[in-house]
């Protein structure tokens, strides 16, 4: 891909990922991938352009039905859509529900901006991940058939042995860390056509991982502090996101964020 194209306007679409959970700033707000991506689009063009619809918790249908309107209305140069691992770790799901409402995104936006990218998202290596691969695998080729059926990019981060390492992801196990996100914008980044500055798929060093005791302990605090508010919240029918607003609705000149990423 050429190296010279410009993106002055950039409108971010999806869930808790594209939000940036776990990349979190002082003020108790988050970064994330998009929003590093956007710094760095914006340090191209001096009048670039960045909106981030994105909203934690929500299901492709949402994402389609709210969403996907607001940024097709924007006619943005750029638009990134990754959706759909909400629903596809419910425990019940219909993927021809779910194909029919991606379909129903892609299909609205592709037209509306300069270029669509997709994704096929990493997963933490894992008992989950084993447990929903099928499902997973699933979404990613219904990713792939609109992807080439529209013109649309595909950002490849599934699979990937640096992104699966658990070191990548936060304590709830859902969400990346701050080197999770940088590692997903610089793989944005390279299939936007732009010249690579690092190696986002490069693998963590080796070490000895915890030992039994540490690992039983990592996970009961992980059931009480994380699993169990999840599961609490798909019996009762509530999402993290309910009443929550995107944190940049509208299509303004960008602005980084205040203060620097906690480590």
């Amino acid at each position: 891909m050429e190296m010279n194209v410009r993106y002055t306007s950039f409108v971010a679409v999806g869930d808790s990922f594209t939000e940036g959970m776990s990349d979190l700033l002082p003020d108790g707000s988050y970064r994330g991938w998009a929003d590093l991506l956007a710094d760095r689009l914006a340090a191209r063009e001096p009048d670039f352009r960045y909106a981030n619809l994105a909203v934690r918790g929500k299901l492709i249908g949402q994402i389609a039905g709210e969403q996907a309107p607001a940024a097709a209305e924007m006619g943005a140069d750029l638009v990134t859509l990754v959706g759909g691992l909400n629903d596809t770790l419910r425990p019940k799901v219909d993927m021809g529900r779910v194909r029919g409402q991606l379909e129903e995104a892609v299909g609205l936006l592709a037209p509306s901006c300069g270029t669509l990218v997709l994704m096929r998202s990493p997963g933490r290596n894992g008992p989950v991940m084993e447990r929903f691969r099928p499902r997973m695998e699933e979404l990613f080729v219904i990713i792939e058939e609109l992807a080439a059926r529209h013109g649309a990019l595909v950002v490849d981060l599934y699979g990937s042995a640096a992104l699966g390492d658990p070191r990548m992801w936060d304590v709830d196990r859902l969400h990346l860390t701050a080197e999770g996100h940088r590692r997903v914008a610089e793989a944005v980044w390279q299939t936007l056509g732009l010249p690579p500055e690092a190696d986002w798929s490069a693998e963590l060093p080796a070490v000895v991982p915890p030992g039994w005791t540490a690992r039983r302990s990592q996970d009961l605090s992980f059931a009480r502090q994380h699993l169990l508010p999840w599961v609490g919240r798909r019996l009762t029918g509530r999402s993290s996101g309910d009443g929550r607003p995107a944190k940049r609705p509208e299509l303004l000149p960008y602005e980084a964020p205040a203060g620097d990423r906690l480590v």
